[in-house]
């Protein structure tokens, strides 16, 4: 990809030809590009067998399939054998919450700020062996007055940082879960100086297990670099099929136990823990989508990626931060190096339900955006103190358009005034 060319770049998703609709719920699921769609295609037509035969069309899936692995594996500087494919993240996580052993009274800290993707396992991880879980939640300072009645804007933004880990390490910490940026608050958090934290802990060998789902659609990764063990997400928020991947490094690796037949050797990730849940078809598409991206942060792809994105999120949260009445929940900046283009907020004086609906009903363009909690129920209902009603979510990608969002700003200043 040369010049990021907005019209050719949404040229390559069918679903972005829909003139009546702004997508701003990419958070919960990318639009997927037009190749990934006809490779799966292609696949249950011409390679819709089981794999290992020796006829031709044996294979080919087989080949297919591996290709698939060999892509992934590519994508985030790992080997083949580090990484599995599975239906979700969330079952991914699951999965190697139960190879692992620990001694009663081992502890095990985990981030409140998470997904609960990436906290349910391990809450029930420490229930059943008896560990203690230490809560990783990051402090807020006092708010001025309550979000519902503020008139003076303000910005919440807990953030996950070696500062406020290292307090909660001991020489019996043997493994910390946390999210490389948030669903909620659209912040990265700054994961390879967190490893580099644990490592120079009292538990070097804690594993660091991080959540990607909410970054990779924004950022490349390259889990070598950031020296974690477990690190998962979801390529349907990455422009392909619901299919999720995880990386298990050799320390990591090395303390699972594997789930797999017992005739199977577990030399693999995917024979520890992938339990035949990769989808041939869809797995077959990843090397369509990591195409799309180049492979690797030094093609032109990222960088002109997240100026785009940038310039979204720049755009958005003048607006926002224009108005006394509107709390953002994350960075106030639109700095692409402290946050992604999700962005969350909310309207003094109304329902964050009302805000969503207004959007959907008053636009020429429907304009799809969300309210809710969004999985993270314990960050935005207990840390931040919120009803079920939750917070608006508007959450943009490289494909999405600066006059998107200016069309969702002109919704917002029409039918959502200041009360």
């Amino acid at each position: 990809m040369g010049d990021f060319n907005i019209e050719t770049v949404r040229s390559q998703f069918p679903a972005l030809a829909a003139e009546d609709q702004i997508l701003f719920d990419n958070a919960g699921g990318s639009q997927t590009l037009g190749t990934v769609i006809e490779s799966i295609r292609d696949y249950l037509l011409r390679s819709n067998v089981q794999l290992g035969a020796t006829y031709k069309t044996g294979k080919l899936a087989t080949e297919r399939y591996n290709a698939g692995f060999e892509a992934g594996a590519r994508y985030v500087n790992a080997e083949v054998p580090e990484i599995v494919f599975g239906s979700s993240t969330t079952q991914l996580f699951r999965n190697v919450s139960f190879t692992l052993d620990f001694a009663e009274g081992d502890e095990i800290v985990v981030s409140s700020i998470d997904h609960e993707t990436n906290i349910a396992p391990w809450v029930d991880l420490a229930r059943a062996q008896k560990l203690v879980l230490k809560w990783w939640t990051p402090t807020l300072p006092p708010p001025s007055a309550s979000p519902a009645t503020t008139t003076t804007n303000t910005n919440v933004n807990p953030q996950l940082l070696p500062s406020n880990l290292t307090p909660l390490l001991s020489p019996r910490t043997r493994l910390v879960a946390c999210t490389h940026a948030s669903n909620v608050l659209g912040t990265i958090h700054p994961i390879a100086e967190i490893a580099a934290a644990v490592r120079a802990g009292p538990a070097p060998d804690a594993l660091v297990v991080v959540d990607g789902v909410s970054y990779a659609p924004h950022r490349p990764v390259d889990v070598k670099a950031l020296d974690v063990d477990v690190y998962a997400f979801s390529w349907y928020k990455v422009y392909g099929p619901h299919i999720a991947m995880l990386y298990a490094s050799e320390r990591a690796r090395g303390v699972m136990r594997s789930l797999g037949h017992f005739f199977k050797k577990g030399d693999t990730l995917e024979e520890k823990v992938g339990l035949a849940g990769a989808s041939y078809e869809l797995l077959h598409s990843i090397p369509l989508v990591t195409s799309y991206l180049n492979h690797s942060s030094s093609s032109s792809f990222w960088p002109l990626a997240r100026s785009q994105e940038e310039l979204l999120q720049k755009t958005l949260l003048t607006y926002l931060t224009s108005r006394p009445d509107v709390t953002i929940y994350g960075h106030a900046s639109f700095d692409p190096a402290v946050r992604v283009s999700t962005i969350s907020f909310r309207v003094a004086g109304y329902d964050s339900k009302d805000v969503v609906a207004i959007a959907e009903n008053n636009a020429d363009m429907e304009v799809g955006i969300r309210w809710g909690a969004f999985y993270s129920e314990r960050l935005v209902k207990e840390l931040l103190g919120m009803t079920d009603d939750g917070i608006v979510r508007a959450s943009m990608v490289h494909y999405n358009t600066v006059d998107e969002v200016n069309k969702f700003i002109e919704v917002m200043e029409k039918h959502v005034p200041k009360k």
